[in-house]
């Protein structure tokens, strides 16, 4: 879960951050910019998450630009650790601009017991994000058969991760992504590349991938 913006201080990604086959593609939906959905339904959940499955560690690939995570610049993962039934620790770390790790420690928690997709991310010392408990704001709308990837945004879509179980992306799989994210309601000319060993090697649209 990646809250910190899976990674500069507080965005959520990915990291409970990272398949061509859609568990419960809504219809075609009009893409969406920065500023969230308008006149698009919230975004879904899966209809089931296997936690067990989803612990560990993702690489953020690709994500709608958050202000938390402008520090940073590169290899940017979330590890989650399960710490009880309703709760999983959260850590996001990334390299800054200056080659520095940046790091950060929080808690999600398991608002939607139905389906387990649905979370609330929070950390320590973040505004508006102090609290474990509150409403949702990490949605786990799509994941691949083998949870080899995973796409988690919030409910009007102003933030969305691309998370990958390996650092590694081909010019197909961001095709794939690409096609993934846009039939959730996002627009892809507003979601850009993270550089990852053996993925993108700079900043750009996943529009243009």
């Amino acid at each position: 879960m990646k809250i910190r913006n899976a990674f500069g201080r507080t965005a959520l990604v990915g990291a409970l951050a990272a398949g061509a086959l859609l568990t419960a593609a809504p219809a075609q939906a009009q893409p969406v910019g920065p500023l969230g959905s308008v006149g698009l339904e919230p975004l879904a959940p899966i209809p089931s998450l296997d936690v067990e499955r989803y612990l560990g560690t993702w690489n953020q690939v690709a994500a709608v630009p958050q202000p938390f995570n402008l520090i940073c610049a590169r290899d940017t993962q979330a590890n989650y650790q399960m710490i009880d039934e309703a709760n999983i620790r959260v850590e996001n770390t990334c390299t800054t601009w200056t080659g520095q790790e940046n790091r950060i420690v929080g808690n999600a928690r398991v608002n939607d017991t139905v389906t387990n997709a649905q979370l609330h991310v929070s950390f320590p010392g973040v505004p508006t994000q102090e609290s474990q408990e509150g409403p949702t704001n990490y949605i786990v709308a799509y994941i691949a058969d083998d949870y080899s990837w995973a796409f988690v945004g919030s409910p009007n879509r102003t933030s969305g991760f691309v998370l990958k179980r390996t650092p590694d992306v081909s010019v197909e799989q961001f095709r794939e992504i690409r096609g993934v994210v846009e039939s959730l309601g996002y627009d892809s000319n507003f979601i850009t590349t993270t550089p990852t060993p053996g993925g993108a090697t700079t900043i750009q649209q996943l529009s243009t991938v």
